[in-house]
């Protein structure tokens, strides 16, 4: 890391959000106490001439936002969803941040389409139009293709953006280093970590053929799901820095009004949503983490449709069935079992008292059973679990950072829909259906089934292996009876194991 750069970006950070009276907003929005005001303004005010100035024509914190760069437009695009946390007025600002940023020109989209393909764009598509949405990383164009008159959309990234998130990114990395030393209680979040993930799953955003791989993956995995579906990839289309896909026609899910115009429930849409985001979690344990209003349309037979693939979540069956107890637990109010769960998945210091930590989860879950729909929010959930784990020693769970951001965020678009939409009943039967299908006897079965799976492709290395340990065996002059006893009964077991493995190999025939 360059330590002096890096100091120097987060100093003109400060001074940026000072001049453009960003900082005052900032601090207002998120409540800062006194002593964060006043050390902000003594860190920003002297230097604010060295900030950044900004298109004056744009809100103060969206003018800084902007001005900063790509990483710090990432993080407001994520603010636009929580009117609940910013308030209403910034985030009707900032989601201008998710598809309508200045774009770059049409000659420099051409010529990068040009050298990715390998071909002129007039020899590929007709009617290449001007930028249609332009955020962070990308902007997209409308074309049709040559030949066949079928509408597209083209991905093209931004020119050097490549170094100019590197930039943030290492700037955020010194950020981490600096507060894990000044403020040794932070080093139970990780900061480093987090920051290694959110590095991560940029760098896959900034490659358009993992864009390309991961919409091709969802699609498969959502092909059945009703009132959802994708795009799809131009293979031949697409590559590193260029993606090409089938046009969506419909209506943004931000414009409430143009939804309204069109007859769709707004209510209905908001909740699909929801079920949608924790099906894809729950069930495929893949799911779209940037489901903001500016990746989202509906078609007008009422379809969502999902678009914008650079940042997917992945998380492994053992850390669902966690995170679905967790959930499960919270709904049904039986805070002893989530308690349990975060003791036996290791997330808490198994020499902390379980049943402490079970009434200081009953804190967290019971003041939401009496709240109207509208006060319910996951986002203060989660700021109030985040509280109590803290105190039980909880290490911050990089693989849950991305599936935790994405429910908040999901949880804003659907509020944005209909205030009224209540997060818990949404989740009650899609999690209850998790539960089923994963924890309960067929689950076990299951579980065992897959297990024999692996033995079976391991089955020709088994005789070997028995073979090895009975020669070995046989060399030994004396054999205690309890050694000879556990011998046979290893032996035993590889033959169960060679049956098994035999049977399973031949149910794969029929």
């Amino acid at each position: 890391m360059r330590g002096p750069h890096n100091i120097w970006r987060l100093v003109v950070t400060g001074a940026t959000l000072e001049r453009t009276g960003a900082m005052g907003v900032v601090l207002d929005a998120f409540d800062a106490p006194k002593s964060i005001r006043v050390l902000a303004r003594l860190l920003g005010f002297p230097f604010q001439w060295l900030g950044y100035k900004g298109d004056p024509n744009m809100p103060p914190v969206t003018r800084a936002i902007t001005a900063l760069g790509p990483a710090y437009i990432k993080f407001g695009q994520i603010l636009s969803t929580r009117p609940d946390v910013v308030g209403d007025e910034m985030a009707v600002q900032l989601r201008v941040l998710q598809d309508k940023l200045p774009p770059f020109s049409i000659a420099r989209a051409k010529a990068a389409i040009e050298e990715e393909l390998g071909l002129p764009v007039a020899e590929i598509f007709d009617d290449f139009s001007e930028p249609i949405a332009a955020a962070s990383i990308a902007q997209v164009h409308r074309a049709r293709l040559r030949g066949t008159g079928e509408d597209l959309a083209i991905k093209v990234l931004r020119p050097g953006i490549e170094r100019a998130f590197r930039k943030d990114v290492d700037a955020f990395y010194f950020a981490a280093t600096m507060i894990e030393i000044l403020a040794p209680f932070s080093r139970r979040l990780r900061p480093k970590d987090v920051i290694t993930h959110f590095d991560g799953v940029v760098q896959g955003e900034l490659d358009l053929r993992l864009e390309s791989s991961a919409a091709s993956e969802f699609a498969a995995n959502t092909a059945n799901d009703q009132g959802f579906r994708l795009p799809k990839i131009m293979w031949n289309l697409s590559a590193r820095r260029v993606m090409t896909m089938t046009w969506a026609e419909g209506s943004n899910l931000g414009d409430n009004a143009a939804l309204d115009a069109a007859g769709h429930d707004r209510k209905e849409l908001g909740e699909r949503v929801l079920r949608l985001f924790l099906n894809h979690a729950l069930r495929d344990g893949y799911f779209h983490a940037d489901m903001h209003q500016g990746n989202l349309k509906v078609a007008p037979n009422g379809d969502v449709i999902a678009f914008d693939f650079g940042i997917m979540g992945h998380i492994d069956e053992y850390t669902r069935r966690v995170y679905a107890e967790i959930l499960y637990g919270f709904i049904r109010r039986d805070y002893k079992r989530v308690a349990e769960v975060h003791f036996e998945a290791g997330y808490v210091p198994a020499d902390r008292d379980v049943d402490e930590f079970a009434r200081a989860l009953r804190a967290v879950g019971e003041p939401i059973f009496g709240m109207d729909a509208t006060q319910i929010s996951m986002g203060r959930v989660l700021a109030y679990l985040f509280e109590v784990t803290e105190r039980f020693g909880m290490e911050t769970r990089t693989e849950l950072i991305l599936l935790q951001r994405t429910m908040v965020v999901v949880e804003g678009v659907a509020r944005s829909l209909h205030p009224h939409v209540n997060i818990w009943e949404v989740a009650q039967p899609v999690v209850e259906d998790y539960i089923k299908g994963s924890i309960g006897p067929k689950a076990v079965i299951r579980d065992l089934t897959n297990t024999l799976r692996v033995v079976a492709r391991f089955g020709p290395r088994l005789p070997g292996l028995v073979e090895a340990a009975l020669i070995r065996q046989s060399q030994v002059d004396v054999t205690p009876p309890k050694r000879r006893f556990w011998r046979y009964v290893l032996v035993g077991v590889i033959g169960l194991l060679l049956g098994a493995s035999g049977v399973v190999a031949i149910s794969t025939l029929f």
